[in-house]
C-alpha cells in the first residue's frame, strides 16, 4: 500500500503552523492589488492589517485561481517521490479551481501510471474547508488508506456547517451577493445579513439581523439547531473573521457559553483571496452538523 500526501488550497484560511503540524501541503492562490500580484499565504507576504486597509482605501482588487501548471508541478513531485495524492479543492460553488486540479491530475497520472491523484470538491470554504482538510489528515494519521479517507470526505463534506454575517456590505454589493438597494438600506438601518453555504457549496442569504449583536446570536442559534449532538456538542469549532477580531472573540465567547463541551473555539483570519470578496467586517462560524440543504 502506497503512502499518500494530503493537500489543499490557501482558501482553507488556517495558517502554516496548523497545516505543517497536520502534514498537509498547501498550494497558494494569487490576488492582485492595484495591478501587482501577491501570494495568498496567510498574511506572510502582506499583513492582514495592510491588506484590509488597502481594500477600504479603494485598491483595485482581483483574485486568480491556481493554474494547471502549479497543480501539475506539485502532483508530479509527489508521484515521483513514490507517494499518491489526495487533494481537496475549495467549493466548486465559488470557484472553478477544481477543474484545473482534475485536469492536472489526469496529466500527472499519465506521466506516472504507477501513481494516483484523487481530487475532491470539498463543497466548503474558509474555515469549513480547513476543518474538512484537518479531519482528513487525522484519519490518515489513524492509518486509513487513501480510498478510505477519500470516501469519508465525500460522505461528510456537507456536514461541515458554514454560518456567517457581515457588518460591512460594501464588498458583498460589489460581488453581487447583496443588491445596491438592499445594501444601502441595510447600511442605514444597521442590518447584517446572515448567510450560509448550501449543499452545493454556494453562498445563500438566509435572514437579516438588525444589529451586530443579533447577528452573532443568530449564528450561534443556528449552531444550536444544526450542530451534531446539539447542545452537548464537543467537536472542533472554528471562527474566521475579516479584520474584526473583537466580533470574532465575542462570537466565540457566546459559543462557549452556549456549548460548554467545546473546550476551544479556534479563531483565524479570513485570508486575502476570500477577503477580496467579503471585505472587512465578516465573521464566519463553522462546526460539524447535519447535512446542508441543496437550495434551488
Amino acid at each position: 500500500m502506497r503512502d499518500f500526501a494530503i493537500s489543499c488550497c490557501s482558501t482553507v484560511d488556517l495558517n502554516n503552523d496548523v497545516l505543517r503540524e497536520a502534514e498537509v501541503h498547501c498550494l497558494f492562490h494569487i490576488f492582485t492589488l492595484d495591478g501587482k500580484e501577491y501570494r495568498d499565504d496567510f498574511g506572510e507576504t502582506m499583513s492582514f492589517d495592510e491588506f484590509y486597509r488597502r481594500l477600504v482605501e479603494g485598491a483595485d482588487a482581483h483574485t486568480s485561481q491556481i493554474n494547471i501548471t502549479d497543480y501539475l508541478d506539485y502532483f508530479d513531485s509527489v508521484l515521483e517521490s513514490g507517494r499518491d495524492v489526495l487533494h481537496l479543492c475549495m467549493s466548486s460553488g465559488m470557484s472553478g479551481t477544481v477543474n484545473s486540479a482534475r485536469n492536472a491530475a489526469a496529466i500527472a497520472c499519465e506521466r506516472h501510471p504507477e501513481g494516483r491523484v484523487v481530487v475532491i470538491d470539498s463543497l466548503c470554504e474558509s474555515g469549513g474547508y480547513g476543518m474538512l482538510v484537518l479531519a482528513a489528515a487525522a484519519r490518515r494519521k489513524e492509518g486509513k488508506t487513501l480510498d478510505e479517507v477519500a470516501a469519508w470526505v465525500e460522505e461528510n463534506r456537507i456536514k461541515v456547517q458554514h454560518w456567517f454575517f457581515s457588518t460591512d456590505l460594501t464588498f458583498f454589493i460589489k460581488g453581487g451577493r447583496v443588491s445596491k438597494t438592499a445594501g444601502f438600506l441595510g447600511g442605514l438601518l444597521g442590518i447584517c445579513p446572515v448567510m450560509y453555504v448550501d449543499g452545493k457549496g454556494r453562498i445563500i442569504p438566509r435572514t437579516k439581523a438588525r444589529s451586530r449583536k443579533r447577528a452573532m446570536q443568530e449564528v450561534v442559534d443556528r449552531m444550536a439547531r444544526h450542530a451534531r449532538n446539539s447542545l452537548s456538542y464537543n467537536e472542533r469549532c472554528i471562527i474566521t473573521h475579516s479584520h474584526c477580531i473583537a466580533d470574532a472573540e465575542e462570537t466565540a465567547r457566546m459559543v462557549k457559553e452556549r456549548f460548554p463541551g467545546v473546550k476551544e473555539v479556534e479563531i483565524y483570519d479570513i485570508g486575502t483571496v476570500v477577503g477580496v470578496h467579503t471585505g472587512p467586517g465578516t465573521v464566519a462560524l463553522f462546526f460539524w452538523g447535519d447535512g446542508r440543504e441543496e437550495t434551488a
